[in-house]
């Protein structure tokens, strides 16, 4: 009778379970050379067997089915099948007559019904064992993030600890992670330059490959970022440090929402193109050329407008550049107006506690809400999908919530910060009108104003933080520490007042 020895261990990591089938090969080989089997073949592989579809398996087979041998010489039912589908096969080739031996240095087998019977446990009992494995390791895992640590493979910008079994981030990676996040939320950037900037400048995935388009988005879409975890459906809060603000994320989220899933490939490249929207419809201002000259016009895609009018490029940047030439600051009077609005901090502090005592009430409500869903959720009151919709939304707030209040007790007064980069953004007014790089123009526009209005051929501009407000907040306009330049106020028209 010629047999086969088969050896498997059970992972393909060449790490792991270095000696198993060395120390299959050499008992086996004893236990063929004591018991004086005739050995036609060795195979061994690393592959499990939890799942049909192993390669040597079938091979194996398919010279037992060629006559090539009629007997296997394994360790363990176990080592040659732990699924219903190879067990099967080996107590089906015995019942045909093609396997007439199975020879065990751990286990008994004769071909005979109590053999089979045997035999059929041994197979029963290994599948029990892999399917009880797969529970527990599920159980592990469900209760791990539970926990708030990630129970997989860390994304890009944060590492796997393997001493702690916790979730670190990864310094090298995360402040260029970081800055993919910053640079989309410009709106200037498509998915797949981001991706070529992340091979220029060095940016790869864990396992060193190369961040490819889809890659971007993912990482761009992924709220493990701002501290959140999502599992299957369900959203977790984590332990690990978030890599950017709730803030940052939105804005990324609003961007894309905006592109949609398709990028759009532009045949030309019109400066103010995304900057603008119609003052009668609402509808974008789009961009075309005409007899060598760039303009702009509705898009009326949301109906019939009253704008028929195209405005010429030229004269649209002429407009641009009279309104930063009125609103800039220079460095004198940048300096007299931080000087002012920094004498404010230490009240900016006292409302800044108050304010933090509100946004932790609230926090306080947030978490008294996620303990009730659970309740009616495990008391079958609401679906799954709904328990994580609310859940998602829930855990939203309490981050934006998390964020405010860090943001308070660290800085002040939300007023004051976005006042002082205001006005040192308005510093830099004059140097764009010297550059006249329009793509910064419309990038700084978009920074320091929203809702830009093209009405009548005239630009309106809505500044987010009006000179106003800086001069309400603080002691300037009483310390004739006044702005050369009056910022309009929203939705009025471009010429400032004196």
């Amino acid at each position: 009778m010629k047999y086969i020895i088969y050896a498997r261990k059970s992972t393909e990591e060449d790490d792991r379970q270095v000696l198993s089938i060395e120390a299959q090969q050499v008992e086996l080989k004893e236990f063929a050379a004591k018991e004086k089997l005739e050995i036609v073949a060795s195979l061994c592989e690393a592959k499990t067997a939890k799942e049909p579809g192993r390669m040597k398996f079938a091979e194996m087979l398919s010279l037992i089915e060629r006559g090539k041998a009629d007997g296997i010489i394994s360790w363990h039912p176990d080592r040659l099948a732990r699924n219903s589908v190879d067990g099967g096969k080996i107590i089906h080739f015995v019942d045909r007559g093609l396997i007439k031996s199975l020879k065990f240095p751990t286990f008994w087998f004769e071909p005979t019904p109590q053999g089979l019977f045997m035999l059929s446990i041994a197979f029963g009992q290994s599948k029990y064992f892999v399917d009880n494995l797969r529970e527990n390791v599920k159980r592990g895992l469900r209760q791990k993030i539970r926990n708030g640590v990630w129970p997989g493979w860390a994304p890009v910008g944060y590492l796997n600890n393997s001493k702690t079994r916790m979730i670190d981030i990864d310094k090298s990676k995360a402040p260029k992670v970081k800055k993919l996040f910053e640079l989309y939320a410009t709106g200037e950037y498509t998915l797949k330059s981001l991706a070529n900037w992340c091979k220029e400048n060095g940016l790869r995935g864990n396992l060193g490959k190369e961040i490819a388009l889809s890659n971007v988005q993912s990482i761009l879409q992924n709220i493990f970022y701002i501290g959140l975890m999502k599992y299957r459906v369900e959203i977790f809060e984590g332990q690990h440090e978030p890599l950017i603000s709730k803030k940052l994320f939105d804005k990324c989220q609003e961007v894309m929402n905006k592109r949609g899933k398709v990028q759009e490939v532009r045949k030309h490249n019109f400066a103010f193109l995304g900057l603008l929207k119609c003052a009668s419809c609402g509808a974008s201002i789009t961009a075309e050329i005409q007899k060598g000259h760039n303009y702009y016009r509705c898009t009326k895609k949301k109906g019939v407008c009253q704008e028929k009018h195209y405005l010429r490029e030229e004269v649209l940047s002429e407009q641009i550049k009279s309104f930063l030439q009125k609103v800039s600051l220079s460095s004198q009077d940048t300096e007299k107006v931080l000087a002012a609005l920094d004498s404010e901090q230490e009240q900016a502090e006292q409302q800044a506690h108050s304010k933090v005592e509100s946004l932790k009430e609230q926090l306080k409500q947030v978490e008294i809400k996620l303990a009730k869903l659970l309740d009616v959720y495990l008391a079958d009151a609401l679906s799954t999908e709904e328990y994580a919709a609310k859940k998602q939304e829930l855990l939203s707030q309490k981050v934006s919530l998390q964020e405010k209040i860090s943001d308070f007790e660290q800085k002040g007064l939300s007023w004051l910060e976005p006042a002082c980069e205001f006005v040192l953004s308005l510093n830099q007014a004059a140097k764009l009108v010297e550059t006249e790089n329009k793509k910064e123009i419309t990038t700084f526009l978009k920074n320091i104003g929203s809702n830009h209005i093209l009405q009548n051929r005239q630009l309106i501009f809505s500044p987010k933080i009006p000179y106003n407000l800086v001069a309400e907040q603080s002691e300037a306009s009483q310390r004739n520490l006044t702005f050369p330049y009056w910022c309009p106020r929203q939705d009025s028209n471009l010429q400032p007042s004196a």
